[in-house]
């Protein structure tokens, strides 16, 4: 598993709502250096945060992965 994938695709999406870190570690009830290291691929996130960022960005979790592409109609 990549984690650098997965922390592209985070801040690509967290940019394309309009969030920062900070609102976006709000949401998920995490801090925004938590965020910071998920985008940077220090750390993944926990199953539980990638189905939390899975709802707020409305993707799938295998999205969130790298695993599929996102298909945009």
């Amino acid at each position: 598993m990549n984690t650098y994938v997965t922390g592209s695709t985070i801040r690509l999406l967290r940019e394309a709502k309009g969030l920062t870190q900070a609102e976006l570690a709000r949401r998920m009830s995490i801090t925004r250096n938590g965020v910071n290291s998920w985008e940077q691929g220090l750390s993944m996130p926990s199953p539980t945060c990638l189905v939390d960022l899975a709802k707020v960005f409305s993707v799938s979790t295998d999205y969130l992965l790298g695993v599929e592409r996102l298909e945009t109609v």
